[in-house]
């Protein structure tokens, strides 16, 4: 393959060399893959799945530290609202060549969302390979980032040492998927870079920015008592569907094309999602509350505080529509995510970079991309000038059923991300 003037040349490795590298260690990925899978690191549970990450990276050489979450951190935006106590859930932090310069960080979650096993073809956390696939909780977000990520490194650290010239940072955070307070504290601690890599799912193609993203506890009272007599109680399940209209409006409201044409292009950029809903602990007991769990993508010019309030406001209209909920209002709390919208521009020197590291390794540029989603690369944007994308393999089903990650594009993802790290510590970081 020829490859591109801006990646050969002296102080640049032998690619088909560090490629050989990359095939040959697929397989050690892979089982340290599996490993990671089968540790099910939900919130609260990180720890485990941490001592499997800050021993991989102990194997390749990396400086390793365990980095806490003071409590603090989840006190106001941009943080969000705590799940669990921090004690004993700590990030973790390798460093190759600490204090060097130039700096570049990679960023991963360890943190994955719970799983319905009963509707998967086999256990969540028992990892299966099969058609080039590997199934499990997390194989796809984003533990398959963690494992390519890693690949592309051992690679160079084997055949190419002296492309590792700065400091190589790796990242491991918890609750990304909830509150983003991992990453934000590690960022408030100095644990930052000149430029950082996100290793999420994004089927090899550059992820530029995301949507602002809020959850919210809806909790609607009631009146409890014996079914017998339902008829003289209040069963606040019945008030449900108002709330649900509401937030039907309100999504169709967020989703009128507005002034950001980046996210515009997106069909359906902020969708609004009820992703629980519990009541009651009896069917034969008329609950006392009903509660709604959801979460509200909004545009990227809205700060966490006006997304509350139109949640809150929704809500609150519908009710003073309802004869029991005009004289008896829903609450409704903030509950996780408190996550404003983010973008880097496509022309920016780090996306130009991986763009062009993408393009040797595969002959063809990368796809640019935004979603109706998040990622941690809104702090490091948003609030510590650190330019962010994210980068990572092909990936289906994530948060759903048998999620899975491809595993040929793991290795095609770590020729784009070897390439990548040797450029920039050649070129002296961001031109």
């Amino acid at each position: 393959m020829r490859h591109s003037p801006a990646l050969a040349g002296p102080g640049f490795p032998d690619w088909a060399a560090v490629d050989a590298a990359i095939s040959d260690g697929a397989g050690a990925a892979f089982e340290f893959l599996e490993r990671l899978v089968a540790s099910p690191s939900t919130v609260g549970r990180e720890l485990p799945a941490q001592q499997i990450v800050a021993a991989e990276l102990d194997r390749l050489g990396f400086e390793v530290h365990e980095l806490s979450i003071p409590p603090e951190t989840a006190a106001q935006a941009p943080g969000g609202v705590a799940q669990a106590s921090y004690a004993g859930r700590p990030d973790v932090l390798g460093r190759l060549n600490p204090g060097g310069s130039p700096s570049l960080l990679l960023n991963g979650h360890v943190d994955v969302v719970p799983a319905e096993s009963g509707r998967w073809a086999s256990d969540p956390f028992t990892p299966v390979q099969a058609g080039g696939w590997l199934t499990g909780r997390g194989a796809g977000d984003m533990k398959g980032g963690f494992a390519m990520g890693l690949l592309a490194v051992a690679a160079l650290h084997r055949v190419a040492p002296g492309a590792l010239g700065g400091e190589l940072g790796f990242l491991s955070v918890i609750e990304e998927e909830c509150t983003g307070n991992g990453t934000l504290a590690a960022c408030r601690a100095g644990v930052l870079a000149d430029a950082a890599v996100l290793l999420e799912p994004t089927d090899l193609g550059l992820l530029l920015g995301g949507t602002g993203i809020l959850w919210a506890e809806i909790e609607i009272a009631g009146v409890a008592a014996h079914a017998e007599s339902a008829d003289r109680a209040v069963n606040p399940v019945r008030c449900v569907p108002a709330i649900l209209r509401a937030l039907a409006s309100l999504e169709d409201e967020l989703n009128k094309p507005g002034d950001d044409p980046a996210f515009d292009r997106l069909p359906r950029p902020h969708n609004v999602n009820v992703g629980t809903v519990t009541a009651g602990d009896w069917p034969s007991s008329v609950p006392a509350r009903a509660n709604l769990g959801v979460r509200v993508g909004f545009p990227r010019r809205w700060t966490s505080d006006e997304a509350f309030d139109r949640v809150r406001s929704a809500v609150l209209g519908a009710a003073a529509a309802d004869p029991w909920l005009a004289s008896h209002p829903p609450s409704v709390r903030l509950a996780g995510f408190r996550a404003e919208g983010y973008l880097i521009d496509e022309d920016h020197p780090l996306v130009t970079a991986l763009a062009a590291a993408h393009a040797d390794a595969h002959g063809e540029p990368p796809r640019r991309m935004v979603m109706g989603s998040t990622t941690d690369a809104r702090y490091y944007l948003n609030h510590f000038g650190v330019p962010a994308v994210a980068y990572g393999p092909r990936c289906r089903n994530i948060h759903g059923t048998d999620e899975a990650v491809e595993l040929a594009s793991i290795v095609s993802g770590a020729r784009t991300m070897a390439r990548f790290i040797a450029a920039f510590f050649a070129s002296g970081g961001l031109r």
